[in-house]
């Protein structure tokens, strides 16, 4: 599954709701009062579409940032805590229903004083598991019985579908275990990283003072060394996108021969699998080094590292010590943010994160408008259509490919909404122990991924719940998902938007986005039945190849900050999707009344509200340091150039905003990227 965060939409209710008054309601254009007119549309687009509500809208100091996706989550969240509360005063509620599990899990994490009390009892099993490990065999299943809480120690695991046998569910080992998620944290030598770096030790040793260690100094060098270890033998983010190269399927013999200090036929079944004949393996040269680690590093360096993982992975649910040096680490210092949320809004987000699916019942009854799943995919077939013509009118494609092509378009499925179905969830069991109800959810997310080996793919199943504010595509099941609370967009709450808006935003950032992923240097590579499975002709894909590095080096070009630059390899795919989605959305919007009618509103033509309604969908602001963070760690561009990089390559942008040579926003015709 490829996540990603993009702006969806329309407040649909409108559409629904019969007015009992006559009274006319005057409502501002947000697209004409979010603009900075002191700056020029050509020079910058995203400063000029959006500039205005930055400067009326600081970003807090307890976020990241701030923009439309804050907005309509802190929506969501308003929605989520009516649920929460109401669920916490059912005093009637059986025990055991939806009902209690909501309720309890919400007022198991307001009650700070029962959280403070209870200190690392929750994780006392596990740490007394970690300190029985005598030698490489028990650290290896204690590293397996640690997944199975949620916990990711020394390895990434999961059982997905078999990317070149998409009806088959497989094993999946990936490279993992870096406390600071992406392998350059531990290398680059730039001073951001190496106050980073150094901030990270001092996190660790405060770890295991709090956590009761008489040697907290000596213990984090110990973790350190480890992950640098570790990180050493990872690829970079753009590596992973290779899906030829990170897909090495061998038997559990082949696994064990190639890594002979480290039992699979032991440690599998601590992980849950109790027989498996094949495995695909991300990263070899990673087991590789982790078999050597295992043998080279001291037993008591691991028994630390695995202590660390285990309280860092949970530190959010336990004593406010222990979350205030995570917050300290992981937010202020790698973020930027400066003070923590509400403690109201943190529990609500942490139960909707764990009880989402159950949370989502109740969404869809009480909130979502009758009629929207329907108008939504009226819209995606729109854009489905569109997409079908422009494949058909290609000039670089041959007739052969074209074909397989549409093929794979037309198998497209869309899942719109909410499931028709939902995930069953009645063994979970909600107490009064905040860390301890995170950790049952926990444990049953991973048996519920695990019980799925050996059984039929179920194409039905969604990865996201209905107040998912985010969408995706599964190149797996040639899939796009785009949830319920996609209908929402700031300042159209009880009517509808024109169709500017709607093809802008839904039709541009969220359906021509998420279908363009089955054709962007990833998803290409998957066929109509989502097998990994090469569809082209060596001469179109050769084609294909060279109009991706263009899009490479354009985006490679953008300074997000002073000697930081957009990594155009690791983002490549997003930013193919982007350009397809906003070329998509605007032919659809062409087809619509409005657009054949040329009338202004707020004195913006047709095409004009069109770009600035994509633009909106963009409207993020970023604090520096998570800005920073992001170029690093993101396969996604910053939002500025999510704005400028696609539509500078569209000529109908230019004629919407004159923009001509010697304009900041000017590509000559030679540089400009048409892919799809």
């Amino acid at each position: 599954m490829r996540t990603i965060h993009k702006l969806s939409l329309i407040a649909l209710s409108a559409a629904f709701i019969t007015s009992c008054t006559k009274k006319e309601t005057t409502f501002s254009d947000p697209l004409a009062t979010n603009r900075d007119t002191t700056v020029n549309p050509s020079d910058d687009f995203f400063l000029y579409a959006n500039g205005g509500w930055f400067k009326k809208n600081p970003i807090p100091d307890s976020e990241r940032s701030n923009g439309i996706f804050r907005t309509i989550q802190d929506t969501i969240n308003a929605q989520v805590k009516s649920i929460c509360e109401n669920a916490a005063k059912d005093s009637k509620a059986p025990k055991g229903s939806n009902q209690q599990k909501i309720g309890s899990f919400y007022a198991s994490g307001m009650d700070t004083i029962a959280i403070e009390k209870a200190g690392l009892t929750p994780l006392a099993d596990p740490l007394k598991r970690i300190d029985a490990i005598t030698d490489a065999s028990s650290l290896m299943t204690t590293i397996g019985y640690l997944h199975t809480l949620g916990a990711n120690p020394s390895f990434a695991f999961g059982v997905n579908q078999d990317d070149k046998i998409s009806t088959k569910y497989a094993l999946i080992f990936y490279q993992g275990g870096l406390g600071m998620g992406n392998r350059d944290y531990y290398f680059n030598t730039d001073k951001e990283t190496v106050t980073i770096r150094t901030e990270y030790l001092k996190y660790i040793e405060e770890l295991a003072k709090l956590s009761g260690s008489a040697t907290a100094s000596q213990d984090a060098a110990a973790i350190m060394q480890l992950e640098t270890g570790l990180a050493k033998a990872s690829r970079k983010l753009e590596a992973l996108r290779d899906p030829i190269k990170n897909y090495n399927k061998m038997s559990v013999a082949q696994f064990s021969v190639a890594t002979p200090n480290i039992n699979w036929v032991q440690v599998l079944p601590s992980l849950g699998i109790a027989k498996a004949d094949t495995l695909i393996v991300g990263q070899p040269e990673f087991f590789a080094a982790l078999n050597d680690m295992v043998k080279s590093y001291p037993i008591e360096s691991w028994k630390k590292y695995l202590k660390f993982n285990l309280i860092n992975t949970n530190a959010s649910y336990l004593n406010k010590s222990i979350g205030d040096q995570n917050f300290h680490f992981y937010a202020t210092v790698m973020s930027g943010v400066a003070k923590q949320k509400p403690r109201w809004k943190k529990v609500v987000e942490q139960t909707n994160g764990s009880l989402g699916e159950l949370i989502g019942e109740v969404y869809v009854k009480d909130y979502l408008p009758k009629g929207s799943k329907e108008k939504l995919i009226e819209i995606g077939k729109n854009i489905n259509a569109v997409y079908a013509d422009h494949i058909k009118k290609l000039d670089w494609m041959s007739e052969a490919t074209k074909k397989k092509a549409l093929l794979k378009l037309s198998k497209i499925i869309m899942k719109v909404g909410y499931p028709d179905k939902w995930k069953d969830m009645s063994s979970v069991s909600i107490g009064s122990s905040y860390c301890a109800n995170v950790l049952e959810v926990d444990k049953w997310k991973y048996n519920y991924m695990v019980s799925k080996f050996g059984k039929p793919v179920d194409r039905t199943e969604w990865s996201m719940t209905p107040q998912t504010y985010n969408a995706y595509y599964n190149p797996s099941n040639n899939e796009i998902v785009v949830p319920a609370c996609n209908i929402l967009v700031p300042g159209f709450e009880g009517r509808l938007p024109d169709d500017a808006i709607l093809y802008g935003i839904i039709g541009g950032s969220v359906f021509g986005h998420e279908i363009t992923h089955g054709f962007d240097d990833q998803g290409s590579q998957y066929d109509e039945n989502g097998n990994l499975n090469n569809w082209w002709t060596a001469e179109d894909l050769t084609k294909f190849t060279e109009k991706t590095k263009r899009i490479v080096a354009q985006f490679n070009s953008f300074e997000a900050l002073p000697g930081k630059f957009v990594n155009g390899d690791a983002t490549q795919g997003e930013n193919i999707a982007d350009l397809g989605g906003v070329v998509m959305g605007l032919e659809a919007f062409k087809k619509t009344e409005q657009y054949k009618s040329g009338e202004k509103i707020s004195g913006l033509t047709p095409l004009q509200r069109y770009f600035l309604g994509y633009a909106y969908a963009w409207m993020v602001n970023i604090k520096n340091e998570s800005l920073a963070q992001q170029i690093m760690t993101d396969v996604h561009a910053p939002a500025k150039y999510r704005i400028n990089g696609p539509v500078a390559n569209m000529p109908e942008f230019y004629n919407a905003f004159n923009v001509k040579p010697g304009n900041k926003m000017y590509q000559p015709d030679s540089l400009r990227v048409v892919i799809w």
